[in-house]
């Protein structure tokens, strides 16, 4: 797992990358000693070690770019820094804070509501029957948003699961080499479908459902599992494992099948 919270120099490290794939591939360590806050120095024994790492590869005098090993390290990273975020934003602030729920009936402000997650979102029921609840801050007709705060208690939500189908690069067949039926199957049992890479957005296409997401799908699809959906996640064989990668972080549980 990467994890870029854990000390001051693998936060350095990271930032350091996300310069160089900013800039690459003319790079100049000054600026980025600048924007970072370190001397060049250091910037040039950082990326020394980027290099001998193979997360970034050198082409000429000040010129370096960043490899698919660096890439797939900074979604990685990326990931570990979002998913952290989100927990004080959501677990911490949020507590603190005041949130957005769907109204299941008529709710009055300052009335207290039970909070339950359904299809990924959080609803607000009137009364304190609930593990969890709060407090509307607002009032709202049945099937609208309601302002909640004053949190107490714990949700009780069963983790989703993800179910990751690959899809053949259309240099071995594509779309044109995989069973729609399988397809079918496994979008229609799902509450959330994704999909990355053009192959595997066809493959959804011919078999008669057109995913809801084609980009960032492992954040998309950990995050909807999380919050207790079950995905699909139609994958062209090339980017199985940025999927991957990031549901193992994320401590999602996963299957990979072939369709």
């Amino acid at each position: 797992m990467v994890d870029v919270l854990d000390n001051k120099r693998a936060a350095t490290r990271f930032r350091i990358l996300v310069q160089i794939a900013e800039r690459q591939p003319a790079v100049s360590q000054g600026e980025i000693a600048g924007e970072v806050g370190v001397t060049s120095q250091a910037v040039s024994e950082y990326i020394r070690e980027l290099v001998d790492d193979g997360l970034v590869e050198k082409e000429g005098r000040s010129r370096y770019r960043v490899t698919n090993e660096g890439v797939d390290w900074l979604f990685q990273a990326a990931g570990s820094v979002r998913r952290f975020a989100n927990h004080v934003t959501e677990d911490v602030l949020g507590a603190m804070g005041e949130d957005a729920a769907i109204a299941t009936a008529d709710v009055a402000e300052g009335e207290t509501v039970s909070l339950t997650i359904r299809d990924g979102l959080l609803h607000a029921t009137p009364g304190d029957e609930g593990p969890a609840t709060g407090v509307a801050t607002t009032d709202a007709e049945a099937g609208t948003d309601v302002g909640v705060t004053s949190f107490e208690g714990v949700m009780e939500l069963e983790p989703g699961t993800v179910t990751v189908l690959q899809v053949p690069a259309v240099r071995t067949g594509g779309s044109r080499a995989i069973d729609a039926e399988t397809v079918t199957d496994h979008c229609e049992s799902a509450d959330l479908v994704v999909a990355t890479g053009v192959e595997a957005v066809v493959a959804c296409r011919k078999a008669g459902t057109d995913p809801s997401v084609s980009f960032a799908v492992g954040e998309v699809a950990a995050d909807a599992a999380e919050r207790g959906l079950d995905v699909t996640a139609v994958a062209t064989t090339d980017a199985v494992g940025r999927v991957t990668d990031v549901l193992r972080d994320a401590e999602i549980g996963y299957e990979v099948l072939e369709s």
